[in-house]
């Protein structure tokens, strides 16, 4: 039996092989990636490298094991049918006989169009009879924490989002609660809504970028039509911009605030702050 993670080098895809490493022998972890030496590393430390992508089924024929517990991290090329990607891993692993394939959705609540490919996902693996874990994981810190530099430049935060809050939580977060599924028992069939303990709102978030950086940081709250204008003439393509614009107009809904406290339960601790996320990036 192996734990199989799927995008293993990518950024949620490493802190949950790391993680793994800490709980179970590397030798019971088999890493997918697309570029065999992305994966060196992993391979030196004992871990099972599987080379093999989305876009190309037959490379997933084989890979998996009867009672093989997997994790499908979504993924992030929104210009090739990620459903249908995916469907490729679904499939592979109901062939197999896996014990369970957990995959990392977005919230029950999100009705931006950032949610239609994995509610489309969780559709096709629900009919697929594979015994499945919905990860439906919130917003990431780094979302926002990575894209600092614009913000330090110009002194402002800029969303379509007004009053709305996030419930976000740093990757290493979710990356626990994932491997807490895949390492233990029970979770066959079971929908976890995954957030940070604190929602954060885009003032307070401006805020304390102030109060770390000394500066006077604002925040500008947008129409959708102008972020879309401010992301494009960025260099962003104008589908993504629409996309991210989308999930501001939720946030603005509330439809990010995620109040379960299923994440830190599963994580076996407090999420971490979006204070220290900024502290770390600062720092970074």
């Amino acid at each position: 039996m192996s734990i199989v993670v799927t995008g293993a080098t990518g950024n949620l895809g490493r802190h949950v092989v790391e993680q793994l490493l800490e709980k179970v022998p590397a030798e019971q972890i088999t890493a997918v990636v697309r570029d065999e030496t992305k994966g060196a590393a992993y391979a030196a430390r004992g871990v099972k490298l599987a080379v093999a992508d989305y876009n190309t089924p037959e490379s997933f024929d084989g890979l998996f094991a009867a009672g093989d517990k997997v994790l499908l991290i979504s993924g992030n090329e929104f210009d090739k049918g990620r459903p249908q990607q995916h469907k490729v891993v679904i499939d592979a692993a109901k062939a197999a006989g896996v014990a369970l394939l957990a995959y990392t959705s977005a919230p029950g609540t999100l009705t931006a169009a950032l949610a239609d490919d994995h509610r489309a996902t969780e559709e096709t693996l629900l009919a697929s009879g594979v015994p499945f874990a919905l990860l439906r994981n919130g917003w990431y810190h780094e979302n926002y924490t990575e894209q600092l530099a614009p913000v330090l430049e110009h002194n402002a935060v800029v969303a379509a989002a007004g009053e709305g809050r996030v419930s976000s939580a740093s990757r290493a977060d979710y990356a626990a609660a994932a491997v807490a599924v895949l390492t233990g028992e029970g979770h066959e069939n079971k929908t976890y809504e995954l957030g940070g303990d604190e929602a954060w709102s885009f003032a307070e978030y401006a805020a304390e970028l102030s109060r770390q950086t000394g500066k006077e940081i604002a925040y500008n709250s947008v129409p959708a039509e102008a972020l879309i204008g401010i992301l494009t003439g960025a260099g962003l393509p104008e589908p993504f911009a629409a996309i991210l614009a989308g999930v501001d107009a939720s946030i603005a809904k509330g439809e990010l605030v995620v109040s379960t406290g299923d994440l830190s339960r599963l994580a076996g601790r407090p999420t971490t702050p979006i204070s220290e996320a900024i502290a770390a990036a600062l720092k970074g």
